[in-house]
């Protein structure tokens, strides 16, 4: 059992709680978390407070330790680290969801499992999305990361490659949109939702086949992750 914060592995595992340094790793934490890293392949080194057989190297350490490699006041007895996906490659696909600058990890966290939940084969944020490791919206996706393919790309690059695959890309804005209800379901779709306070960029709005919104009564406007899913429910 290591119980010294100070150990070269310890400290290399901590350094994976700041962004600059998740090149190759992250961590998770929580029972659930591991456990679908490891059903995904994607686990490495599970860290615990307590010697577990889970089919992945075991790294045994004080609660002490587990406390400074937490992210939470009051840490799980259990954490992974996992290995980034380095494919950075558009999939072959008929369902993409789009994301324009968005800042909350709940709202990100809810559309990836939403879009899991829907069939959509690729997920697009551009590189202005917060981190898809930041451990708030790694408890947020539950997960579903592991099984969907997310990927970090210049908007403006592509959304004319889509295009060019003959997919379909359909903005969400009030402005110039059109009901959602009038839009026809195509083969292939491309869904884009924008920044939670400014919405989609005009540049990428302007790159769009259509522009959609949701008509709806008494309040001004959709959180961003309702809106999501209900595009993707509705184009499902």
């Amino acid at each position: 059992m290591i119980t010294s914060i100070h150990n070269k592995t310890v400290k290399e595992l901590m350094k994976l709680k700041q962004k600059k340094y998740r090149d190759q790793y992250y961590l998770v934490e929580s029972q659930h978390l591991v456990e679908e890293a490891v059903r995904a392949n994607q686990a490495d080194l599970i860290i615990s407070t307590e010697k577990v057989d889970m089919g992945v190297e075991n790294l045994i350490v004080s609660y002490e330790v587990m406390e400074k490699l937490a992210f939470t006041k009051t840490p799980q007895p259990i954490m992974a680290r996992c290995i980034i996906q380095k494919q950075q490659e558009l999939l072959a696909g008929h369902r993409y969801l789009i994301l324009d600058n968005l800042q909350d990890p709940g709202n990100i966290g809810t559309l990836v499992r939403t879009a899991l939940a829907f069939g959509i084969d690729q997920i697009i944020l551009s590189k202005g999305c917060v981190d898809l490791y930041n451990d708030k919206l790694l408890r947020a996706m539950q997960g579903a990361h592991f099984h969907i393919s997310c990927i970090y790309r210049d908007l403006h690059e592509i959304i004319p490659m889509l295009q060019q695959n003959g997919v379909s890309v359909v903005g969400s804005a009030l402005e110039n949109g059109q009901p959602i209800a009038t839009i026809a379901r195509e083969e292939k779709m491309a869904f884009v939702l924008g920044n939670e306070g400014n919405g989609m960029e005009k540049e990428i709005i302007a790159l769009c086949n259509q522009i959609a919104y949701i008509p709806i009564t008494t309040i001004e406007s959709l959180n961003v992750a309702v809106a999501g899913s209900i595009m993707m429910y509705h184009f499902r």
